[in-house]
């Protein structure tokens, strides 16, 4: 609800501040008073463009804010949090223009760019201009208006739901196919990459060790040559170096009794006897590993051209990267495999999300066609109370081809405005003013059933008077009962209706430029404005009689 409106410094407007009643506000004045000029003022704050043309003084800039109360305006208040703004209970949006032609948006203190202001906003006010009932246009908003009537609230937001499962499941069952069918256009090759892997039967550090293995075998009887005449000339030379330091040490020992400094020296030589005694054992060790087999040579051989043939045709260096690669592609084609699991898995999901949601659209679809013909015959009976008697107003739902976020029925608004035989879409049958008014009677049938944010008609009632102007004034009090309302116009039968009555008049006094101000007429004051309207700037008795029994009805 619009709490409070101020505009600063925007064309003939200096300063200017209206609260507005929660009900039906009406706003009368002279032609060129400025009512409109408020409405182009409302209407920078609702994400229109503007331009320094506004501003009458060129020094100051011009500020236009709203205060809103949202409290209770869940849809609001979510769409605050997705853009990541304050959310209180009064949500203020001020809208500058500086005089350099630099303007800016705020929303609870916090800068905003159009495309977000113009969002939110649309959400708290919806404006009701001449030529500018994009409602009417919409899709969503008809069916809307639809489900309002039937009452499926519920069923739509079941529906919703499903929709929204269906979609996700499908999206996921999308992108898995998709992923699928590349794997598998790889999945010949990475077979076959993996089975050679796999035939080549490499353990860790293979390739390495059979080519240290290989290059000992090639050297093997200068190796054994080595090992041989060094474990010859220690164990069985002409003086063997074994025997000869056990003699050594045997003397010594002999002497070390009555020489005790010879100890130490006796048993350093005892070790170097034991470390040669072993190391030629080793010697001897070692002699038996080498081998000379062809055979075991020609095995090793092969085992290296073919590690060397996967080592150049996969780019990697070391036995250790081909089994990561072979362990990589296990992965992939176990992936694979659950991959098609999922599949089928969501195939499942998907066709039972597609069961439930065609039987929850079917269900929808009966509704609608059931409240279809009763709106139109509604909306038909208001629109010649409100002074087009001639005007036929319909409903057609045809089904979609495939569920929409809404349901299974595609909507259109149609109106034939004079008993032509010809049903054409509204923005295109009628035209501003009995656009309005269309709006109005479409709005006062779902008023109680749909949230609607402030409503503003600007001069719904062009063109009519009397009792189609009466009728009017009954609508727009009637959806100001859920609703609050603004209604400029110059009919005093709709008028009277307003729970506040503002009045727009252009003021000069002290000799100052002319600038337009508004003020709420006191229950006296009303009653003179009425009957100007009726009568002109001179009412009669008569005129001020009629103004009177107006307020009171």
């Amino acid at each position: 609800m619009l709490q409070k409106l101020i505009v600063r410094n925007y064309a003939i407007i200096d300063h200017l501040e209206i609260s507005p009643d929660a009900g039906l506000n009406t706003v009368t004045g002279e032609t060129g008073a400025g009512k409109s000029i408020i409405l182009g003022a409302l209407s920078l704050i609702l994400g229109e463009r503007a331009d320094t043309g506004v501003l009458i003084n060129k020094e100051e800039k011009c500020v236009v804010e709203g205060y809103f109360e949202v409290s209770g305006h869940e849809a609001f208040r979510q769409a605050l949090k997705e853009e990541e703004l304050d959310d209180e209970a009064q949500c203020i949006i001020r809208r500058e223009i500086s005089a350099a032609g630099k303007s800016r948006a705020f929303v609870n203190d916090t800068p905003v760019n159009l495309a977000t202001l113009n969002r939110l906003t649309s959400l708290l006010v919806d404006l009701h201009q001449q030529f500018d009932h994009l409602a009417l246009k919409d899709d969503h908003f008809q069916m809307d208006v639809l489900d309002a009537v039937a009452q499926n609230g519920k069923a739509r937001g079941e529906y919703t739901r499903l929709y929204a499962d269906y979609k996700r499941t499908t999206r996921e069952l999308d992108k898995n196919r998709e992923q699928q069918a590349l794997w598998q256009k790889e999945a010949d090759y990475k077979q076959y990459l993996y089975d050679e892997l796999l035939a080549a039967g490499l353990a860790e550090n293979d390739i390495e060790n059979a080519e240290a293995q290989l290059k000992q075998m090639s050297h093997a009887e200068r190796i054994l040559q080595v090992l041989q005449s060094s474990r010859y000339a220690m164990e069985e030379g002409e003086q063997p170096m074994v025997n000869e330091l056990k003699r050594l040490n045997q003397q010594l020992q002999t002497i070390t009794d009555v020489l005790p400094d010879a100890a130490a020296l006796q048993q350093r030589l005892a070790s170097a006897w034991a470390e040669l005694k072993d190391i030629a054992g080793e010697l001897d060790s070692l002699e038996g590993k080498v081998s000379l087999d062809p055979a075991l040579m020609q095995q090793l051989q092969e085992k290296l051209d073919t590690g060397y043939k996967l080592l150049k045709k996969h780019g990697v260096t070391t036995t250790n990267e081909l089994l990561q690669l072979k362990d990589e592609l296990e992965e992939g084609l176990k992936a694979s495999l659950n991959l098609g699991d999922a599949i089928v898995q969501l195939e499942k999901e998907q066709a039972a999300l597609q069961a439930a949601l065609l039987k929850a659209g079917e269900a929808l679809t009966a509704t609608r066609q059931k409240v279809a013909p009763q709106i139109a015959r509604q909306v038909t009976g208001l629109l010649a109370l409100v002074g087009m008697p001639n005007a036929e107003f319909r409903v057609v739902a045809g089904r979609a081809a495939t569920p929409l976020p809404t349901g299974m029925d595609e909507v259109s608004f149609l109106l034939d405005a004079n008993k032509s035989g010809q049903f054409l879409p509204i923005h295109k049958a009628a035209s501003g003013g009995e656009m309005s008014r269309i709006m109005l009677c479409v709005k006062s049938l779902t008023a109680k059933a749909m949230h609607l944010p402030t409503l503003i008609f600007d001069e719904v009632d062009t063109g009519i008077s009397g009792e189609a102007a009466r009728q009017v004034g009954i609508l727009l009090s009637g959806l100001a009962t859920y609703h609050q309302v603004l209604c400029i116009t110059h009919q005093p039968q709709v008028a009277a209706k307003g729970a506040c009555h503002f009045y727009v008049y252009k003021d000069a006094a002290g000799g100052q430029r002319i600038t337009t101000r508004i003020k709420v007429l006191k229950p006296e004051e009303r009653i003179v404005a009425i009957a100007r309207m009726i009568g002109g700037e001179q009412p009669s008795e008569a005129a001020l009689e009629n103004a009177r029994e107006l307020v009171s009805a």
